[in-house]
């Protein structure tokens, strides 16, 4: 059946190259022959990580988030560099976010965040038996780690306190996992 949907790209022009993505417009020819534009932003992926802390509690993470125009409580991400292994980006993220790496890293699952114009994939993990240890964060980021106990995480799921798709979906399924052990 995914034959009978797929779309030859004809044409593709970069519109824009930026440090992190990159805009496209592809000419695409459709299975019944006719053409169509697909605008595509083309990622490089990313991973985001649930860290426990300990049986109870949480490492969360507030940046400010201009495209939200505003800070946002989220569970630890960052952007995967060419090549870069999911797990070891993982592992970086969390000691340059946080100060931890989790000597325990289990893939919750990997989703296409918006496959409708975006071309990121983000890997989900589950960080346990955490170690402090750093790694200078980026130049350019600015937060504040938060801990936070599953009650807590409880109380601001069902009051939608989490603003994005990825620490809602992480943190739910997270609690399932660990529901299940």
């Amino acid at each position: 059946m995914t034959d009978a949907l797929r779309e030859e790209v004809i044409a593709s022009d970069v519109v824009f190259s930026g440090r992190l993505l990159t805009l496209r417009v592809d000419q695409v020819r459709l299975p019944d022959g006719h053409l169509s534009t697909r605008e595509v932003v083309v990622h490089p992926g990313a991973v985001a990580m649930v860290p426990l802390l300990d049986a109870e509690h949480v490492v969360l993470v507030r940046q400010w988030r201009t495209a939200a125009g505003r800070a946002l409580l989220e569970i630890p991400a960052g952007t995967l560099s060419p090549g870069e292994d999911p797990a070891a980006c993982a592992q970086r993220e969390l000691m340059e976010e946080i100060g931890y790496r989790p000597r325990r890293l289990t893939p919750l699952f990997a989703t296409f965040l918006a496959p409708g114009y975006s071309s990121e994939k983000l890997h989900v993990f589950l960080a346990e038996d955490l170690v402090p240890e750093r790694l200078a964060h980026d130049d350019d980021e600015r937060l504040e780690v938060v801990v936070l106990s599953w009650s807590e995480i409880d109380d601001l799921l069902v009051r939608g306190e989490f603003s994005d798709s990825k620490t809602f979906s992480a943190l739910l399924l997270a609690q399932k996992v660990l529901q299940h052990r």
